[in-house]
């Protein structure tokens, strides 16, 4: 570390750091002086195993440290140099196909044969000077080895598949390049985001950027002296991976020279030259930049919660801002409301249609289906409407308190371990059955009675589930000493859920046939979104139940005080959808380390390991707050909305604002590699980000399912 607390970098007095090993085995001569020298890091696990008597790990890649066993007899000693050249060299024959030509392994052999010569004389008591010299001879040869042998092994994991990290990088860059320039004609009233990848194959760039690339996976994979991923794939796959690299570079070459040809027609006619940015889409700007910036420091993403903790609380000041505006000024900011809608996202003009952009393309799509402003609301709406971000921030810095995440503060206690300790389990069961009740009068309200009946009847099975395995008692029950799996009750939860999931997905196949009905598919998601709510709450641990309920409140108070008063369109809903998502991730307790993964909510209902069931429980039950909030989404925009294009948008802002910090992520992993903290720290954060990924995929498709819905109605 140095002087000034920084730590993990390259500097000198971060990579150099004081050694000492004291023990009583060491032998020290009076007036031995020795200078001090230096030793590898990897050294440390070979050393300790043998002072311990303990086996070396199979996966160490350093060597004995000398000088911790130089008081030894000489034949300890070539008896433990000998261990230690034998983890090494298997290890070697593990990873590296042509290990009999590796110099260290040569060296191995030869100190091996030296070695069995010396035994020979120790067994035939040979004393003299001969054996003493073959003796230091068998030493410095499985030094040698040793040193070797660590050197190339340690080589063989620093080297990285560059090649297809660059290929994967590419794909990457290019995607999101695309997701950028489609911006105006995505968030355009017509919400049109055409694609064409087809095209691209009757132009001549493509085909010389085919060619080209060809001829260099044929140079790198002839060439490379180590195996690759992507060279060791079939040359179909290949092509086809490089056919779409190529199609997507001249996809993304069409649309620059389209946001080119309807720039210049833009600067020829202005439309609204005085739109400016609103403070909320200054806010939503500087947080996301912000939060990609912050993922190229260690820190920050071990304490990433820090980070979206900030952004919700800095958007709740946003919007009490905007909503005291509205208050106290009136009409008089009217002007200043309206400005940032009509841009969609991110002050991003619509895209040109046949030479020209009219004043019916540029109106914006509003979140509510009749719109009102704070004005309409009398009473005590209006005093709620004002107090809103105000409960939302109490909300949150309660949550904050429930569980301790991340690396700097979670070895503090928190209100959840005083909760799970075995002291506090009667205020656990009353603090359970209170959220399940308030669970199911969130919920409820939009269910139909079957849905509610069944909805009643799971939220008890999930308290009966938590008495069965002993997390929770029932009022006449003193103790758990009636401790069992809980099948039962757990299969009789799932029972629920799947039934409310058929009887949403029933409605919203309904609708597709009645299309005059509209309140049909609204009934529908939202009771996909119970069904949901319904199995978070069986997988979440009984202290993490509150941390639904707020959830399910905030989205009450939001959709009630904030989103239908002051209008705010699909991108701002969204990306505050998004934010509160990521934040209630941490809320879980989750972090960006291994460790934080409730493998048990995999098993729950489950007598033995089923895999696919396992995954999709844990997933779900780790993802939880980013899925229940992207659920609701769907839903608030189905029912609230008028314009068709409200889902299309959300639909490319959700994908938009997840495709920044992974393409970031994935630049900063690769350019970071050789970080002293990237397999602690960026490795565990980058398999976050890649199952994140697969969650947006799986949540932009279902939104695109649902815009399919509106079109055909």
């Amino acid at each position: 570390m140095s002087e000034t607390g920084s730590h993990g970098a390259s500097s000198m007095e971060e990579v150099n750091t004081p050694l000492i090993l004291i023990s009583s085995a060491f032998e020290r001569k009076p007036g031995d002086i020795r200078h001090p020298k230096h030793v590898q890091q990897t050294d440390l696990a070979a050393t300790l195993a043998i002072g311990l008597g303990l086996p070396i790990p199979e996966n160490s890649v350093g060597s004995l440290l000398f000088p911790s066993i130089e008081g030894r007899p000489v034949r300890e000693q070539l008896r433990f140099l000998h261990l230690n050249a034998v983890q090494l060299s298997k290890l070697l024959q593990e990873n590296v196909p042509s290990y009999k030509k590796e110099p260290g392994f040569e060296q191995f052999k030869m100190a091996e044969r030296l070695h069995g010569n010396w035994i020979r004389l120790y067994l035939e008591e040979n004393t003299s000077e001969v054996l003493f010299n073959l003796g230091t001879k068998v030493r410095r040869q499985y030094l040698d080895a040793l040193r070797t042998l660590s050197l190339s092994l340690s080589r063989q994991v620093a080297q990285y598949d560059i090649y297809s990290m660059l290929v994967g990088t590419v794909m990457v860059l290019e995607v999101l390049t695309l997701l950028l320039l489609s911006i105006p004609q995505a968030l355009s009233s017509k919400a049109e985001l055409e694609i064409p990848l087809w095209s691209p194959v009757f132009s001549l760039l493509f085909y010389l950027m085919f060619l080209v690339l060809s001829a260099l996976h044929v140079i790198v994979c002839t060439s490379a002296e180590s195996s690759c991923y992507f060279c060791g794939l079939s040359w179909l796959t290949a092509g086809g991976v490089m056919v779409l690299i190529s199609a997507l570079l001249c996809a993304v070459v069409s649309a620059l020279a389209k946001m080119f040809a309807s720039g210049k027609l833009l600067s020829k006619n202005p439309a609204h030259p005085n739109s400016r940015w609103s403070e909320l889409d200054v806010v939503i700007l500087l947080g996301t930049m912000g939060h990609v910036l912050s993922l190229g420091a260690s820190s920050f993403i071990e304490e990433e919660h820090q980070t979206w903790y900030f952004l919700v609380n800095t958007l709740c000041l946003a919007l009490c801002h905007e909503i005291y505006r509205n208050c106290f000024l009136g009409d008089d900011c009217e002007p200043r409301r309206c400005s940032h809608r009509e841009r969609g996202f991110v002050n991003t003009a619509p895209a040109l249609q046949d030479g020209s952009i009219g004043h019916d393309e540029l109106e914006p799509h509003r979140a509510s289906k009749s719109p009102t402003s704070l004005n309409t609301l009398r009473g005590w709406e209006k005093w709620m409407a004002m107090a809103s971000p105000w409960v939302i921030l109490t909300c949150c810095r309660l949550l904050r308190s429930l569980n301790q995440t991340g690396v700097q503060w979670a070895h503090r206690p928190d209100l959840g371990h005083w909760l799970t300790s075995s002291d506090h389990k009667a205020e656990l069961s009353v603090l359970a059955a209170l959220s399940l009740i308030m669970i199911f009068a969130l919920v409820q309200r939009r269910c139909s009675l079957t849905s509610k009946v069944a909805m009643a009847l799971g939220l008890l099975g999930v308290y009966c589930y938590r008495a069965a395995i002993g997390n929770v008692l029932f009022p006449w029950q003193r103790d758990s000493k009636d401790i069992s799996k809980g099948l039962i009750e757990a299969r009789f939860v799932h029972v629920f859920v799947l039934g409310i999931l058929f009887t949403g997905t029933k409605d919203l196949l309904k609708s597709q046939v009645i299309a005059a009905d509209f309140t049909i598919k609204t009934v529908g998601l939202w009771e996909i979104y119970s069904g949901l709510v319904l199995l978070a709450a069986l997988l979440f641990r009984p202290h993490n139940l509150p941390v639904l309920v707020f959830s399910l409140l905030i989205q009450t108070i939001m959709t009630k005080f904030i989103w239908k008063p002051l209008r705010h369109d699909a991108a701002e809903i969204t990306v505050m959808h998004y934010w509160f998502g990521q934040a209630f991730f941490y809320f879980q307790g989750n972090s960006n380390n291994i460790a934080t993964v409730d493998i048990s909510a995999g098993f729950v209902g489950l007598d033995t390991y089923v895999e696919v069931p396992a995954v999709f429980l844990t997933a779900f039950a780790t993802f939880a707050g980013p899925v229940l909030w992207a659920s609701h989404l769907v839903s608030f925009l189905s029912s609230e909305t008028s314009s068709g294009s409200a889902l299309s948008h959300a639909c490319f802002c959700y994908a938009l604002i997840c495709s920044f910090p992974v393409s970031a992520y994935i630049i900063l992993v690769t350019s970071l590699r050789y970080h002293l903290f990237i397999w602690s720290v960026f490795s565990p954060k980058l398999l976050y980000e890649g199952m994140h990924i697969l969650i947006t995929a799986a949540i932009c498709v279902f939104f695109t399912a649902m815009d399919q819905t509106n079109t055909k109605s």
